[in-house]
């Protein structure tokens, strides 16, 4: 609808230009928003205020043109009604008519509503990806439960989607890790999980050890968790093969061929501030040691040569400054840098009992995903995770999270499924040749019209990946169903009324339902 409305603006605007009612000039970028107030319609849009600053007249004159020109176009079956408020705003108020079959619509396509079609592309989301060398923690739980929502979203878009778990495991962090399995000097990593590891292992060679004790960390923690955790990966991509397959060689060879790399300081570099980064970046260092960097561009050009449109990283908040040589290297392999996407998960702080909990995966502080969702359950730390701008600081409310009251988002929206259940059994099946017209009570209106958002979120979040988006939404459709339910009777004496009424609560169910799987969220019949 947002789409519809959008195109409907461009058509008037070049109407009004071959009229010569407006100059020529480029339009510039539409947006179609919903208004805070309901007063102020379905969707409202500033492209007059817009206009004003381009061709400096009065944006509330030129709305007034606008709407003159829509009310030309055939807008009936889209809009009652289409006004203009100050300082140039233009109000759009959907059609009752096209509301009420929306309804039908939603009956009729049952799991598939929500899908759109956009374009299929082929789509790598990678996400987790934590060194094997300590269990997983809150900071990876929110990148994974992001990631993999993501990827849900992107797939209900009719993209071609895999998920995919980089695996760290060659390089300093595995000596590292071998060191604290020693218990020598040079021991970096605290917890229990050492103690067991040094139970299981023998040797002192840090390398060997760290290797062993990172496939351990990885097969019996990591993976673990993440099936925990309710996600499935599609790949597990081992950084060794990279080596092992002499891609690091040929990437090395391909970056030489082709006038990328030099060598200063008895060292490798890579020209990266040719294609945007702020310097060049060195791939072997003058003692022979490669970098994680070259790892990662060879990790990138396999990743391409797999046929993939577009690549999708989830990382948290300490790699924001990686971007850009990762940016530079997609230039150097010949991609757009358009094809190459990063989301950043801000840090995340545990509340208990209004405290925060301060963490360290070093010092062997920590709160491990196993045993939060072993605490609140994999709903709450779903949700909970979700609900936060990736970009925003994240305080993890345990006591909320475990509340089973209607205080706690989850158990609200969790509640109102499993009402319409409930209802839906004591009945007769909803129908998709009940009378909707009979659907005009303003919250059966504004039940309705929730509904027929959810293809809008769906759109959006493949536009710009804030998953947040979701929660927000099945929050507020759970509350638009909570106040129908108290305010509107379903089962009346008047079968055709509750008839129609039926068809909204299952057409409510649906959508809920729809919301839930993609953020992998039970839906509960029975509460």
């Amino acid at each position: 609808m947002k789409k519809e409305t959008s195109e409907l603006l461009k058509k008037a605007i070049n109407a009004l230009q071959k009229e010569a009612k407006l100059p020529n000039f480029e339009i510039p970028k539409i947006f179609v928003e919903y208004p805070e107030k309901e007063i102020h319609g379905d969707f409202s849009s500033n492209l007059a205020i817009e206009i004003g600053k381009i061709i400096k007249k009065n944006p509330l004159e030129i709305a007034e043109f606008i709407t003159e020109s829509i009310s030309d176009l055939d807008t009936q079956l889209l809009f009652d009604k289409v006004e203009v408020i100050k300082p140039g705003f233009i109000n759009f108020f959907l059609s009752k008519t096209l509301i009420q079959k929306q309804i039908e619509k939603i009956l009729r396509q049952d799991k598939e509503f929500g899908n759109i079609d956009i374009g299929k592309k082929k789509i790598q989301v990678e996400f987790i990806s934590a060194n094997p060398t300590g269990p997983l923690t809150l900071g990876n739980g929110r990148g994974g439960f992001c990631g993999d929502v993501l990827a849900n979203v992107l797939k209900k878009a009719g993209h071609d989607v895999e998920k995919e778990y980089y695996i760290n495991d060659i390089g300093e962090q595995v000596k590292k890790l071998g060191h604290s399995v020693i218990g020598d000097d040079q021991a970096v990593y605290k917890g229990d999980y050492i103690k067991e590891l040094r139970k299981k292992i023998k040797g002192k060679d840090a390398e060997k050890v760290g290797q062993e004790a990172g496939s351990l960390i990885l097969k019996e923690y990591i993976k673990k968790t993440v099936k925990k955790m309710g996600i499935e990966f599609d790949v597990w991509f081992s950084e060794k093969s990279l080596h092992e397959n002499k891609e690091i060689e040929n990437v090395l060879k391909w970056l030489q061929d082709n006038d990328l790399i030099y060598e200063k300081d008895k060292a490798v570099w890579f020209k990266s501030e040719k294609f945007g980064d702020d310097k060049d970046r060195v791939l072997v260092k003058a003692d022979g040691e490669k970098t994680y960097f070259f790892s990662d561009i060879a990790y990138l050009k396999n990743k391409f040569e797999r046929g993939f449109n577009q690549i999708i990283c989830i990382w948290g908040a300490d790699h924001h400054g990686y971007i850009e040589r990762m940016e530079s290297a997609v230039q150097a392999l010949g991609y757009k840098k358009e094809q190459f996407k990063v989301v950043i998960m801000q840090l995340v702080r545990l509340i208990e009992q209004g405290k925060s909990v301060k963490m360290s995966k070093r010092k062997g502080i920590y709160v491990t995903l196993d045993e939060l969702i072993d605490e609140i359950g994999i709903d709450s730390a779903r949700f909970f995770f979700l609900q936060r701008r990736a970009g925003s600081h994240l305080n993890f409310d345990m006591s909320l999270a475990k509340d089973k009251s209607e205080k706690n988002p989850v158990y609200y929206i969790q509640y109102a499924y499993a009402r319409i259940c409930s209802i839906l059994k004591k009945s007769q099946s909803a129908s998709w040749n009940a009378d909707f017209k009979l659907l005009n009570d303003p919250l059966e209106l504004r039940l309705s019209k929730q509904l027929i958002k959810f293809p809008e979120v769906i759109k959006d979040i493949t536009e710009d990946y804030q998953i947040q988006r979701l929660p927000k939404y099945a929050f507020e459709t759970a509350a638009c169903f909570h106040q129908f339910y108290k305010n509107c009777r379903v089962l009346t004496e008047d079968k055709e009324l509750s008839s129609a009424r039926l068809s909204l609560i299952f057409a409510t169910k649906i959508v809920l339902k729809n919301i839930l799987d993609i953020m992998g969220i039970s839906a509960p019949e029975k509460m």
